[in-house]
């Protein structure tokens, strides 16, 4: 792997982690475009690395709250909303693995068009918002996080779209959907990690690998700052579109033109 693709990689990783059009979608379409060979699991999981460092970094006061008091009421929100995803992990293992490959990638992206453009219509059916999280809230946020394990199907997107139809105002909704990526993130690198432990970390590309990272963490700051102040000036119908005509795209590439699968 070359710098400038680990660069790109990692820009892709950091931005589209935090903003609701799939950064495992974006990750599988752009390592099929630069064509990466080998085993890509350590280098993802370094960049993971990075996306979870901006979450710490911007969400600094929430989490220093969590590790000072363990026992209150955001740390069970965020534990109810993270055990849909553990559960759909361990009961749809191999499926979810085989999506990796690409071959629901269109569909998951045209998926995340429509929750976008759905939870837009359903947000101006309430008159008035709420200005905390329930229980209920989190089981909600938490089954479609769980849905969005599944490449083209935005984690960020889904789990704002399923605070906005609970009735959560924007800006809380799209908070505690980036408080829930912390223990989904740490999930994925313990995975990583025990993958990498079975099958061993093999020839290391050092520089790349660190590059990556960094983009990823500096990127993914930048993403969240972003998405705080967007979400409560504008609508999603932007990030819809734009999914929704990759959806298209990717669909047509596997179905006819066959350029990049």
């Amino acid at each position: 792997m070359g710098i400038l693709e680990a660069i790109v990689l990692g820009i892709v990783q950091g931005l589209t982690e935090f903003l609701p059009v799939s950064s495992s979608g974006h990750l599988v379409l752009f390592q099929n475009i630069f064509n990466s060979q080998g085993d890509m699991i350590f280098f993802d999981t370094m960049l993971h690395v990075g996306t979870l460092v901006a979450v710490l970094v911007v969400f600094w006061q929430d989490v220093v709250s969590i590790l000072k008091k363990p026992v209150q009421k955001l740390t069970g929100l965020i534990l109810v909303a993270t055990v849909p995803a553990v559960v759909a992990t361990l009961l749809f293992k191999d499926f979810f693995e085989g999506s990796f490959e690409g071959q629901y990638l269109g569909y998951g992206f045209i998926v995340t068009a429509i929750l976008l453009v759905a939870a837009e219509w359903v947000e101006k059916r309430y008159q008035k918002r709420r200005n905390n999280v329930k229980y209920r809230d989190a089981v909600i946020m938490g089954c479609v996080q769980a849905v969005a394990i599944m490449p083209g199907i935005s984690r960020s997107g889904s789990t704002l779209v399923g605070g906005l139809f609970s009735g959560i105002d924007r800006n809380l909704a799209a908070r505690f959907s980036f408080l829930m990526s912390i223990p989904v993130i740490l999930g994925s690198l313990v995975l990583q990690g025990y993958d990498l432990i079975k099958t061993g970390v093999g020839q290391i590309a050092v520089l790349p690998t660190i590059v990556g990272m960094l983009f990823a963490a500096v990127s993914g700051f930048l993403a969240i700052r972003f998405m705080l102040n967007l979400i409560r000036k504008k609508k999603l119908y932007g990030f819809a579109i734009y999914v929704g005509i990759l959806g298209i795209l990717v669909i047509l590439d596997q179905t006819v033109f066959h350029l990049v699968f």
